[in-house]
């Protein structure tokens, strides 16, 4: 076999294996949520990423979602968190779409954002009263660390350093008392 024969012979293999794939995807076959990490899989980090644009949604600036912001709170759970802290956050993603479910028969993702913003706001009542009461030994509630890391990968990401805060790379002079106008970014200080 020569060198041409054994392209043909590779094109005609892909061109198959292309073919193939296209033919089980369009007769409905549907694969298993990809795993992200050892704790989170696409559909997880999907549901995240939801509640991160409920939090912050798109206005005239891009919203949470356009940050990234859940495969970002995947990440920090999984690297930074301790394995309690862990148990907790998955918990809770699981207790949001079952909360949905229970009262307006469908998963957070499919909800309507208003039903959405409601669900929230009861979960932040919810965790408000928990940290007042809890123990300094227990953990923190699902829904504060959800917030707190959605508030983080938004605003350290690109899109929030850039089009939401007005960053000064290499600032001049330090000017305690900047006049503030209804409107205008919030300056983003590393």
């Amino acid at each position: 076999m020569n060198r041409r024969e054994a392209i043909s012979s590779v094109a005609v293999l892909l061109g198959g294996s292309i073919i193939g794939g296209e033919i089980f995807a369009l007769a409905g076959c549907t694969s298993t949520p990809k795993q992200i990490n050892d704790l989170f899989n696409t559909k997880d980090v999907d549901l995240l990423d939801e509640i991160a644009e409920t939090i912050i949604p798109e206005t005239n600036t891009p919203g949470a979602k356009a940050a990234k912001t859940g495969a970002f709170m995947a990440l920090m759970v999984k690297d930074c968190y301790t394995t309690e802290n862990q148990q907790v956050f998955l918990k809770g993603l699981k207790d949001i779409d079952t909360q949905a479910l229970a009262t307006y028969k469908t998963n957070f993702i499919e909800l309507k954002d208003d039903d959405k913003k409601a669900l929230l706001n009861k979960l932040d009542t919810t965790q408000k009263e928990w940290q007042q009461k809890k123990d300094k030994e227990q953990p923190s509630h699902y829904f504060r660390m959800m917030k707190e890391l959605t508030l983080l990968g938004f605003f350290t990401s690109e899109i929030g350093g850039t089009k939401v805060l007005s960053y000064v790379e290499i600032p001049g002079r330090y000017d305690a008392c900047v006049d503030y106008k209804k409107g205008n970014p919030v300056y983003l200080n590393p």
